[in-house]
């Protein structure tokens, strides 16, 4: 039998070479390739005489796709979503109501995210784009939402910062200090890291404008409500350009490392985990903002620590463990682009969001956050564009803004209830 006859590898049915695993037995009468029954000839279990075997279709990779979706080590925690909505059915204690709610929703975002993606490989790359930043971000807008109906403004505004914070110093400092570990120093695109820090300069600015505003002689509340309510209206269309900018125009600034990769479920299983997924994060986070007040009251938890540093780990506990995974493995545009990216749709989609679910609930959500909340804000950006801007990191960088993060983390514990 000639050395060099080709025939097929069992599971993709490329070329190999007779002899190598995988490749069939002929015989000596001439038979071709394709007409070729290995377990007609050899071992009837395929493995050293290289039977066909296809890749699962239809119902078994469908299964396949979902199953990799739900079994992993954090949806574990997949248990506390029945335990949270039954705490609040049967009033168990605020902290049990607010633990197990808290636990609910962090594999329950994990879930929205990959289902998003599963749902974004089916369509263009300018609609899987607009389906990433809107449900991307589905578990801070749903919180936000509830928060805002129960008249929290002082706990959504915190949230919002905390969740821009949180991507922007605790997970890039955490990918920084992650890559450093491996390699003395990683490169990623300046370029597309610029153009998202432009937009967090943006979003910085909208915050302290109408706080300053507010802190003027003669000013109503009315004024910074309506105020806010503009200001709103026009960093959403700016948000709209950064995505034609991103997945349009500009491109290229943004491919890094990510590689295309085909659905692994179809769209229509991919719609019906969302729609799950999102239907148990609207109870369970509903349940989980009746309960801060009370947690805040008989624990002395206060509501700017859990704003800030607590309900923001409920959305990006996903996201944090992604980004800090692929740094590691050399993947920094990747990791910038969950970091970063995240913090800037966050700030351009989210905020805005919030001032009109406020304007449509009758309620007096404004742009006006703390004065801390917002010098803390423009001063995360100052700092984290001086850490992008020569397009390389080191662990050193990494270590200085999660610094950063736990100091502000500390001082967030001892603010006052009420403070403004």
């Amino acid at each position: 039998m000639a050395s060099n006859l080709n025939t097929f590898d069992a599971y993709s049915y490329k070329p190999v070479q007779t002899g190598e695993p995988g490749a069939a037995f002929l015989d000596g009468q001439g038979m071709t390739q394709m007409g070729v029954q290995p377990s007609q000839y050899g071992d009837p279990y395929g493995e050293a005489y290289g039977e066909f075997r296809q890749e699962p279709h239809g119902c078994d990779r469908e299964c396949a796709g979902i199953m990799a979706i739900l079994c992993t080590w954090m949806n574990l925690l997949l248990v506390f979503v029945p335990l949270g909505i039954w705490s609040h059915l049967h009033e168990w204690s605020c902290a049990a109501r607010f633990s197990t709610n808290f636990l609910a929703i962090v594999p329950l975002a994990a879930v929205l995210g990959h289902a998003t993606e599963a749902l974004a490989a089916h369509t263009g790359q300018m609609i899987g784009g607009l389906l990433n930043a809107t449900f991307g971000n589905a578990v801070e807008m749903i919180v936000t939402v509830n928060a805002i109906r129960s008249g929290l403004v002082s706990v959504v505004q915190g949230s919002l910062l905390g969740s821009i914070l949180s991507n922007m110093l605790l997970v890039l400092g955490m990918a920084f200090f992650a890559a450093g570990m491996v390699t003395k120093e990683s490169r990623f695109s300046a370029a597309g890291a610029s153009a998202n820090m432009t937009c967090l300069t943006l979003g910085s600015i909208v915050l302290a404008l109408p706080t300053i505003f507010n802190s003027m002689d003669g000013v109503e509340n009315e004024d910074v409500i309506k105020v806010s309510r503009i200001s709103s209206g026009i960093i959403a269309l700016v948000y709209i350009c950064f995505l034609i900018f991103q997945l349009g125009t500009h491109a290229h600034l943004f491919g890094g490392e990510e590689e295309e990769e085909e659905p692994t479920i179809s769209a229509c299983s991919s719609v019906i985990l969302l729609l799950a997924a999102t239907l148990c994060v609207a109870v369970n986070s509903e349940f989980l903002v009746d309960s801060i007040e009370g947690v805040s009251e008989e624990y002395g938890l206060p509501e700017a620590f859990i704003g800030v540093i607590l309900l923001p780990i409920v959305g990006n506990a996903a996201e944090h463990a992604t980004a800090v995974t692929v740094a590691a493995k050399g993947k920094m545009d990747l990791a910038l682009g969950v970091a970063i990216g995240s913090s800037t749709q966050i700030a351009l989609l989210v905020v805005p969001f919030s001032v009109m679910v406020g304007w449509a609930a009758d309620v007096p959500m404004s742009l006006d956050f703390r004065l801390f909340d917002t010098s803390v804000m423009v001063l995360s950006v100052i700092i984290t564009a001086s850490a992008v801007q020569d397009g390389r990191s080191n662990w050193l960088e990494g270590a200085v803004l999660i610094a950063i993060y736990v100091l502000i983390a500390i001082i967030c514990w001892y603010i006052p209830a009420g403070s403004h």
